[in-house]
């Protein structure tokens, strides 16, 4: 990466990071979720993330909406299976 664009970049974080936007550019998106700019773009075409396009053109994402989209399928630990067995023997317990 060059100097220029590391700039950018962290102009952008910092711009995230101060301002709490709720609303996010397609640069933004990128960098809030750390998803490449190509790969997002697939994303947004295929329709299989959030997105608006309000002008036809520029695209913006919902950072709650983009988060709860990074969280789906969340994947249990061990340790939060095994402790959702111990509750469940403790409630079903035959005596």
């Amino acid at each position: 990466m060059d100097t220029i664009l590391i700039l950018e970049r962290l102009d952008r974080l910092e711009k995230l990071l101060i301002g709490n936007k709720e609303v996010l550019t397609f640069d933004e998106a990128s960098d809030y979720t750390g998803i490449s700019r190509s790969y997002l773009y697939k994303l947004t075409a295929s329709g299989k993330i959030p997105h608006s396009k309000p002008n036809g053109k520029m695209l913006f994402f919902e950072k709650k909406k983009l988060v709860d989209w990074l969280l789906q399928n969340k994947r249990k630990s061990k340790h939060d299976i095994e402790s959702e067995a111990l509750a469940y023997t403790m409630r079903h317990k035959t005596h």
